[in-house]
């Protein structure tokens, strides 16, 4: 995913239902303040393989290769993306508004070249460690197709060039046999998909489930252009006001807002992810899944899985710099919370779209084993006093390009079966 984790998080929900309903009416304010409620059914036909009596279903086909319902069954096949011509974005308002102050001439003088050779060449072999490592645990691996990323592409509303098929936690959601494609919100990501199709066209051949979800126009009435960020004291107050670079003009989200626990689905309103892609997203998993919105202290949220991370049945790993005002929800339901240590990573390692909390976005090979950053001894501490082994592989290049293990990966097949951990 792209971790562009400038302190990810969340608004206050209630106070971020009240700016969205204020300057969209009454109308739109109702399934806005419902999207901050746990989603229940929507009507049989909107799900025709839900079941009569809206029990768990496995309508998976015995012979899909795609099935995955949650974070930490026992993973047989995933994709892992690639760092190969990986690209600068333009210095455009949404990356302004996602990334670090300190990064900010980075982007201006080298949005739309490549990053940093040396480093990049250090993030592949990285993460081809990371692919062989895995399939020595027994894993399949799939990989995106290289594409050139430094093109540039023009739409009747925008102009730009690309990025990098790195992240597939960002724009590939599995939920059951189900791939679903996010529309994504930075312009530099628009055609990020392509990379992905072949693999995607492979897995609908076998019987998986294809969506993609509606596209953005990713026109300026997306983006708050006039987004007054100065400061970390600015996205603070922007946060606590729900406030986002990001309108309401159209659906907009980027996978990793989300995260899975089996009928139960968790996301976050971030700089990417908008209430109409919350909204599309909960319509179209009704009723067999319900959606929540939690969030977080958080004055810059995009991607969920530095902030919150569920790595078992009844286990969530909360990020303490940046709390969840749900986190009660999980509580009263007997889940265990893990506050993970802070950060190993020196401060001048750059990270040019992540924050240093991708020490806790790690990979469940199943409940027991989980890959983790060689050099994170500290958490690496933490998992082995929970009694889950740690797998150690180091991709601290491979962070600078804005994700951990989650982010690098898309889960496609778990060893398992859809169930309620909230009912």
């Amino acid at each position: 995913m792209l971790r562009v984790r400038c302190l990810r998080g969340g608004s206050r929900g209630a106070e971020a239902a009240h700016f969205i309903g204020s300057r969209l009416g009454r109308v739109f304010t109702g399934w806005v303040q419902r999207t901050f409620q746990s989603t229940q059914a929507a009507t049989a036909s909107q799900n025709t393989c839900a079941a009569d009596d809206n029990k768990a279903t496995n309508p998976v086909p015995k012979d899909c290769p795609v099935c995955s319902y949650n974070e930490w069954d026992p993973l047989e096949e995933v994709i892992v993306g690639r760092a190969e011509n990986a690209c600068v974005p333009p210095f455009s308002v949404e990356v302004k508004a996602n990334t670090y102050e300190k990064y900010w001439g980075f982007y201006q003088k080298f949005g739309g070249q490549n990053f940093p050779k040396g480093h990049v060449k250090k993030a592949i072999a990285e993460i081809e460690e990371m692919c062989n490592i895995l399939k020595q645990e027994g894993v399949i691996v799939k990989r995106p197709d290289p594409i050139d990323w430094s093109v540039k592409y023009k739409t009747p509303d925008f102009e730009s060039t690309g990025m990098y098929a790195a992240m597939p936690r960002d724009i590939l959601l599995v939920v059951g046999n189900e791939i679903i494609e996010a529309p994504m919100a930075w312009r530099a990501r628009f055609f990020e998909y392509r990379a992905y199709r072949r693999i995607i066209k492979e897995y609908f051949n076998c019987g998986a489930k294809w969506t993609t979800a509606p596209k953005p126009t990713m026109a300026d009435e997306l983006y708050d252009k006039d987004y007054p960020i100065r400061s970390v004291e600015d996205r603070h107050k922007l946060a606590a006001q729900g406030k986002f670079v990001t309108t309401e003009f159209e659906p907009c989200f980027d996978a990793a807002d989300f995260i899975r626990a089996g009928r139960d689905i968790f996301v976050q309103r971030s700089q990417v992810t908008n209430y109409m892609g919350i909204e599309w997203m909960r319509r179209h998993l009704a009723p067999d899944y319900r959606v929540h919105v939690i969030s977080f202290k958080d004055p810059n949220p995009m991607h969920i899985d530095a902030t919150f991370n569920i790595i078992g049945p009844g286990l969530v790993l909360s990020n303490p710099d940046r709390p969840c005002y749900q986190i009660d929800l999980f509580k009263k339901a007997g889940w265990t919370v893990i506050h993970p240590p802070v950060p190993l990573i020196p401060d001048d390692h750059p990270l040019w779209m992540s924050s240093k909390w991708l020490s806790m976005n790690v990979l469940m090979l199943d409940e027991k084993r989980v890959m983790v950053d060689a050099n994170e001894t500290s958490i690496q501490k933490m998992f082995e006093k929970l009694g889950i082994s740690t797998i150690k592989v180091s991709i601290r290049h491979a962070n600078s390009l804005g994700g951990g293990f989650h982010c690098w990966t898309c889960d496609i097949r778990r060893r398992g079966t859809l169930q309620s951990y909230f009912d």
